[in-house]
Protein backbone atom coordinates (compact mmCIF):
# COMPACT_ATOMS: atom_id res chain seq x y z
CA UNK A 1 0.00 0.00 0.00
CA UNK A 2 1.53 3.03 -0.99
CA UNK A 3 2.00 5.92 1.24
CA UNK A 4 0.91 8.71 -1.25
CA UNK A 5 -1.94 8.46 -4.10
CA UNK A 6 -0.14 8.05 -7.04
CA UNK A 7 -1.37 9.93 -9.54
CA UNK A 8 -1.24 9.80 -13.71
CA UNK A 9 -1.38 12.56 -15.94
CA UNK A 10 -1.63 12.05 -19.66
CA UNK A 11 -0.47 14.60 -21.87
CA UNK A 12 -2.99 13.09 -25.22
CA UNK A 13 -2.03 14.72 -27.93
CA UNK A 14 1.81 13.23 -27.86
CA UNK A 15 0.11 9.96 -28.43
CA UNK A 16 -2.36 10.50 -30.54
CA UNK A 17 -0.01 12.27 -32.89
CA UNK A 18 3.17 9.45 -32.45
CA UNK A 19 0.30 7.21 -34.08
CA UNK A 20 -1.01 9.33 -37.00
CA UNK A 21 2.89 9.97 -38.11
CA UNK A 22 3.78 6.52 -37.37
CA UNK A 23 4.98 4.48 -40.65
CA UNK A 24 4.46 1.45 -37.77
CA UNK A 25 1.00 2.05 -37.03
CA UNK A 26 -1.58 0.97 -40.08
CA UNK A 27 -5.35 1.44 -39.44
CA UNK A 28 -8.14 1.98 -42.19
CA UNK A 29 -12.27 2.06 -41.67
CA UNK A 30 -13.97 -0.70 -44.25
CA UNK A 31 -14.06 2.31 -46.56
CA UNK A 32 -10.54 2.96 -46.62
CA UNK A 33 -10.21 6.31 -44.57
CA UNK A 34 -7.65 6.57 -42.22
CA UNK A 35 -8.18 5.37 -38.59
CA UNK A 36 -4.38 5.22 -37.62
CA UNK A 37 -4.45 7.90 -35.12
CA UNK A 38 -7.32 6.78 -33.27
CA UNK A 39 -6.16 2.64 -33.70
CA UNK A 40 -3.06 3.74 -32.06
CA UNK A 41 -3.86 6.05 -29.65
CA UNK A 42 -6.82 3.38 -28.37
CA UNK A 43 -4.27 0.68 -28.17
CA UNK A 44 -1.93 2.95 -26.16
CA UNK A 45 -4.05 3.58 -23.34
CA UNK A 46 -5.41 -0.11 -23.20
CA UNK A 47 -1.63 -1.56 -22.91
CA UNK A 48 -0.95 1.60 -20.30
CA UNK A 49 -4.13 0.61 -18.47
CA UNK A 50 -2.95 -3.14 -18.40
CA UNK A 51 1.02 -2.42 -17.37
CA UNK A 52 0.42 0.38 -14.72
CA UNK A 53 -2.90 -0.30 -13.27
CA UNK A 54 -3.34 3.10 -12.25
CA UNK A 55 -5.55 3.89 -9.09
CA UNK A 56 -5.95 7.61 -10.16
CA UNK A 57 -5.64 8.64 -13.93
CA UNK A 58 -6.41 11.63 -16.19
CA UNK A 59 -6.06 11.81 -20.13
CA UNK A 60 -5.45 15.81 -21.07
CA UNK A 61 -6.70 16.70 -24.83
CA UNK A 62 -5.21 19.76 -26.73
CA UNK A 63 -8.33 21.71 -28.44
CA UNK A 64 -6.91 25.28 -27.99
CA UNK A 65 -4.96 25.10 -31.03
CA UNK A 66 -5.18 29.07 -32.51
CA UNK A 67 -8.13 30.10 -30.11
CA UNK A 68 -6.56 29.97 -26.62
CA UNK A 69 -5.57 33.13 -24.73
CA UNK A 70 -2.19 32.74 -25.34
CA UNK A 71 -3.47 33.51 -29.10
CA UNK A 72 -4.86 36.37 -27.82
CA UNK A 73 -1.37 37.48 -26.13
CA UNK A 74 0.77 36.89 -29.65
CA UNK A 75 -0.57 35.64 -32.81
CA UNK A 76 2.60 33.99 -33.57
CA UNK A 77 2.33 31.34 -30.80
CA UNK A 78 2.08 28.58 -32.27
CA UNK A 79 1.71 29.30 -35.82
CA UNK A 80 3.92 26.66 -36.87
CA UNK A 81 1.12 24.25 -36.46
CA UNK A 82 -2.12 24.04 -38.51
CA UNK A 83 -5.39 22.68 -38.06
CA UNK A 84 -6.14 19.08 -38.26
CA UNK A 85 -8.46 18.65 -41.78
CA UNK A 86 -11.83 16.79 -41.30
CA UNK A 87 -10.28 12.60 -40.82
CA UNK A 88 -8.08 13.76 -38.49
CA UNK A 89 -10.61 16.20 -36.42
CA UNK A 90 -13.27 13.16 -36.69
CA UNK A 91 -10.20 10.79 -35.35
CA UNK A 92 -9.53 13.23 -32.43
CA UNK A 93 -13.41 13.37 -31.24
CA UNK A 94 -12.79 9.49 -31.13
CA UNK A 95 -10.15 9.47 -28.87
CA UNK A 96 -11.88 11.62 -26.75
CA UNK A 97 -15.06 9.64 -26.93
CA UNK A 98 -12.87 6.45 -26.64
CA UNK A 99 -11.94 7.93 -23.29
CA UNK A 100 -14.86 8.12 -21.47
CA UNK A 101 -15.89 4.16 -23.53
CA UNK A 102 -13.11 2.68 -21.01
CA UNK A 103 -13.73 4.68 -18.15
CA UNK A 104 -11.13 7.37 -17.57
CA UNK A 105 -12.02 10.67 -17.02
CA UNK A 106 -10.23 12.76 -19.49
CA UNK A 107 -10.91 17.17 -20.12
CA UNK A 108 -10.25 19.30 -22.96
CA UNK A 109 -10.48 23.24 -23.54
CA UNK A 110 -11.20 25.81 -25.78
CA UNK A 111 -9.10 28.33 -23.86
CA UNK A 112 -6.34 26.29 -22.41
CA UNK A 113 -3.96 23.56 -23.34
CA UNK A 114 -3.72 20.21 -22.40
CA UNK A 115 -0.19 21.53 -20.20
CA UNK A 116 -2.69 24.08 -18.43
CA UNK A 117 -5.32 21.07 -17.62
CA UNK A 118 -2.73 19.08 -16.29
CA UNK A 119 -0.83 21.74 -14.05
CA UNK A 120 -4.45 22.70 -12.38
CA UNK A 121 -5.48 19.20 -11.84
CA UNK A 122 -1.83 18.20 -11.02
CA UNK A 123 -2.14 21.83 -8.18
CA UNK A 124 -5.69 20.54 -6.81
CA UNK A 125 -4.46 16.90 -5.93
CA UNK A 126 -1.84 18.37 -4.35
CA UNK A 127 -3.92 20.81 -2.08
CA UNK A 128 -6.37 17.96 -1.40
CA UNK A 129 -3.80 15.44 -0.50
CA UNK A 130 -0.36 14.94 -0.26
CA UNK A 131 0.09 13.26 -4.16
CA UNK A 132 2.89 11.84 -6.45
CA UNK A 133 2.74 13.01 -9.92
CA UNK A 134 3.69 11.32 -12.93
CA UNK A 135 3.05 13.11 -15.96
CA UNK A 136 3.18 10.80 -18.98
CA UNK A 137 4.69 13.20 -22.01
CA UNK A 138 7.89 13.96 -23.65
CA UNK A 139 7.04 17.54 -23.57
CA UNK A 140 9.97 19.18 -21.83
CA UNK A 141 7.10 22.56 -21.19
CA UNK A 142 5.80 20.03 -18.68
CA UNK A 143 9.09 19.60 -16.33
CA UNK A 144 8.08 23.43 -14.58
CA UNK A 145 5.26 20.57 -12.80
CA UNK A 146 7.84 18.90 -11.05
CA UNK A 147 7.53 19.50 -7.83
CA UNK A 148 8.88 16.74 -5.52
CA UNK A 149 11.57 14.61 -5.62
CA UNK A 150 9.50 11.70 -6.74
CA UNK A 151 7.13 12.95 -9.60
CA UNK A 152 8.33 12.34 -13.00
CA UNK A 153 8.04 13.00 -16.49
CA UNK A 154 7.60 9.94 -18.12
CA UNK A 155 7.78 9.12 -21.95
CA UNK A 156 5.88 6.08 -21.89
CA UNK A 157 6.91 5.12 -25.53
CA UNK A 158 10.48 5.71 -24.88
CA UNK A 159 10.36 4.11 -21.08
CA UNK A 160 12.22 6.87 -20.04
CA UNK A 161 11.33 8.67 -16.74
CA UNK A 162 13.20 12.18 -16.02
CA UNK A 163 13.06 13.25 -12.46
CA UNK A 164 13.62 16.56 -10.67
CA UNK A 165 17.59 15.77 -10.55
CA UNK A 166 17.45 14.89 -14.20
CA UNK A 167 16.35 17.98 -15.24
CA UNK A 168 18.84 20.03 -13.25
CA UNK A 169 21.32 18.00 -14.58
CA UNK A 170 20.04 18.51 -18.34
CA UNK A 171 19.27 21.91 -18.17
CA UNK A 172 21.08 23.42 -15.19
CA UNK A 173 18.17 25.01 -14.03
CA UNK A 174 15.65 24.03 -11.58
CA UNK A 175 12.24 22.65 -12.98
CA UNK A 176 10.39 25.88 -11.54
CA UNK A 177 12.83 28.09 -13.39
CA UNK A 178 12.03 26.49 -16.58
CA UNK A 179 9.39 29.35 -18.23
CA UNK A 180 12.44 31.77 -16.83
CA UNK A 181 14.33 29.73 -18.84
CA UNK A 182 12.24 29.48 -21.96
CA UNK A 183 11.77 33.67 -21.17
CA UNK A 184 15.37 33.66 -21.93
CA UNK A 185 16.09 31.79 -24.85
CA UNK A 186 12.44 31.01 -26.70
CA UNK A 187 11.55 28.00 -28.02
CA UNK A 188 11.05 27.67 -31.42
CA UNK A 189 8.63 24.13 -31.05
CA UNK A 190 6.03 26.91 -30.29
CA UNK A 191 7.24 30.44 -31.63
CA UNK A 192 8.33 31.65 -28.69
CA UNK A 193 10.88 34.33 -29.34
CA UNK A 194 12.67 34.89 -26.26
CA UNK A 195 15.61 37.26 -26.00
CA UNK A 196 17.41 37.07 -29.30
CA UNK A 197 21.02 36.32 -28.73
CA UNK A 198 20.11 34.66 -25.64
CA UNK A 199 20.95 31.16 -25.38
CA UNK A 200 20.97 28.07 -22.78
CA UNK A 201 23.80 28.82 -21.41
CA UNK A 202 24.20 32.75 -21.19
CA UNK A 203 20.29 31.91 -19.69
CA UNK A 204 21.47 28.47 -16.98
CA UNK A 205 23.93 31.34 -16.01
CA UNK A 206 22.03 33.80 -15.44
CA UNK A 207 19.57 32.05 -13.43
CA UNK A 208 21.99 30.33 -11.03
CA UNK A 209 22.96 33.98 -10.44
CA UNK A 210 19.48 35.45 -9.89
CA UNK A 211 16.49 32.74 -9.78
CA UNK A 212 14.35 34.29 -11.80
CA UNK A 213 13.56 36.63 -14.81
CA UNK A 214 11.90 38.98 -12.68
CA UNK A 215 15.22 38.98 -10.01
CA UNK A 216 17.51 39.49 -13.47
CA UNK A 217 15.60 42.77 -14.28
CA UNK A 218 15.64 43.95 -10.68
CA UNK A 219 19.63 43.58 -11.22
CA UNK A 220 20.43 44.63 -14.16
CA UNK A 221 23.63 47.38 -12.95
CA UNK A 222 24.54 43.80 -11.59
CA UNK A 223 24.50 42.00 -14.77
CA UNK A 224 26.89 44.94 -16.24
CA UNK A 225 29.28 44.31 -13.75
CA UNK A 226 29.19 40.51 -13.51
CA UNK A 227 32.13 38.41 -14.41
CA UNK A 228 29.77 37.18 -17.39
CA UNK A 229 31.39 36.97 -20.09
CA UNK A 230 30.07 39.54 -22.75
CA UNK A 231 28.04 41.01 -19.28
CA UNK A 232 27.94 44.62 -21.34
CA UNK A 233 26.28 43.41 -24.46
CA UNK A 234 24.05 40.68 -22.40
CA UNK A 235 22.90 43.98 -20.23
CA UNK A 236 22.05 45.55 -23.73
CA UNK A 237 20.17 42.66 -25.05
CA UNK A 238 18.25 42.02 -21.91
CA UNK A 239 17.17 46.08 -22.09
CA UNK A 240 16.30 45.83 -25.65
CA UNK A 241 14.40 43.33 -25.25
CA UNK A 242 12.45 43.09 -21.89
CA UNK A 243 9.23 43.06 -23.62
CA UNK A 244 9.59 39.83 -25.53
CA UNK A 245 11.36 38.44 -22.57
CA UNK A 246 8.46 38.90 -19.89
CA UNK A 247 5.69 37.92 -23.00
CA UNK A 248 7.91 34.70 -23.70
CA UNK A 249 7.82 33.76 -19.76
CA UNK A 250 4.23 34.43 -20.16
CA UNK A 251 3.47 32.27 -22.62
CA UNK A 252 6.12 29.59 -21.48
CA UNK A 253 4.16 29.34 -18.11
CA UNK A 254 1.53 26.82 -17.51
CA UNK A 255 -1.37 27.72 -15.61
CA UNK A 256 -2.37 25.82 -12.29
CA UNK A 257 -5.30 27.91 -10.42
CA UNK A 258 -7.63 27.78 -13.41
CA UNK A 259 -11.19 28.36 -11.46
CA UNK A 260 -14.12 28.20 -14.08
CA UNK A 261 -17.32 26.91 -13.76
CA UNK A 262 -17.63 26.21 -17.33
CA UNK A 263 -14.44 24.19 -17.01
CA UNK A 264 -14.76 20.69 -15.48
CA UNK A 265 -11.20 19.98 -15.24
CA UNK A 266 -10.68 22.95 -12.72
CA UNK A 267 -12.65 21.64 -9.54
CA UNK A 268 -11.81 18.30 -9.55
CA UNK A 269 -10.92 16.30 -7.12
CA UNK A 270 -8.94 13.06 -6.15
CA UNK A 271 -12.34 10.73 -6.35
CA UNK A 272 -12.79 11.90 -9.57
CA UNK A 273 -9.49 10.50 -11.07
CA UNK A 274 -10.57 6.58 -10.15
CA UNK A 275 -10.73 4.63 -13.72
CA UNK A 276 -13.88 2.81 -14.24
CA UNK A 277 -14.41 -0.42 -16.03
CA UNK A 278 -14.60 -0.57 -19.62
CA UNK A 279 -18.27 -0.25 -21.06
CA UNK A 280 -18.12 -3.67 -23.36
CA UNK A 281 -21.36 -2.93 -25.36
CA UNK A 282 -20.78 0.86 -26.18
CA UNK A 283 -17.14 -0.22 -27.01
CA UNK A 284 -18.47 -2.22 -29.51
CA UNK A 285 -20.73 0.24 -30.91
CA UNK A 286 -17.98 2.87 -31.05
CA UNK A 287 -16.03 0.45 -33.04
CA UNK A 288 -19.53 0.09 -35.59
CA UNK A 289 -19.55 3.95 -35.57
CA UNK A 290 -16.02 4.03 -36.70
CA UNK A 291 -16.35 1.25 -38.97
CA UNK A 292 -13.31 -0.54 -37.64
CA UNK A 293 -12.09 -3.78 -39.38
CA UNK A 294 -12.92 -6.95 -37.85
CA UNK A 295 -8.94 -7.59 -36.85
CA UNK A 296 -8.60 -4.33 -35.51
CA UNK A 297 -12.31 -4.81 -33.42
CA UNK A 298 -10.72 -7.90 -32.32
CA UNK A 299 -7.40 -6.55 -30.91
CA UNK A 300 -8.76 -4.22 -29.06
CA UNK A 301 -12.00 -5.63 -27.59
CA UNK A 302 -9.14 -7.91 -26.79
CA UNK A 303 -6.98 -5.40 -24.96
CA UNK A 304 -10.33 -3.89 -23.46
CA UNK A 305 -11.27 -7.64 -21.16
CA UNK A 306 -7.96 -8.26 -20.59
CA UNK A 307 -8.01 -4.28 -18.77
CA UNK A 308 -11.39 -5.48 -17.28
CA UNK A 309 -10.41 -8.73 -15.89
CA UNK A 310 -7.50 -7.75 -14.58
CA UNK A 311 -8.39 -4.33 -12.86
CA UNK A 312 -12.00 -5.14 -11.73
CA UNK A 313 -13.15 -8.79 -11.80
CA UNK A 314 -12.90 -9.46 -7.51
CA UNK A 315 -10.58 -12.64 -7.96
CA UNK A 316 -8.39 -11.04 -10.48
Amino acid sequence: MRASPLVYLIDASIYIFRAHFSPYVECYDENGNELSALYGFAGFLLQFMRRVKPDHIAVAHDESLFCGFRHKLCRNYKSNRELPDENLQMQLTGCGDFCSIIGLPSFSSKVYEADDIIGTIAARVRNEKECDVNIVSCDKDLVQLLKKESDCLWDYNGNRKRFRSHIIDEFGVRPEQFPDYLGLIGDSVDCITGVPGIGPVKAKKLLNQFSSLESIYLNLDKVKTSQLRGAARLTELLGKHRDLAELSKVLATIVCDIKNSEEPFSHVVLDNLVPQPVNEAVLCEFFNTYKFGPRDQERLMTLAQRVNCLLYTSDA
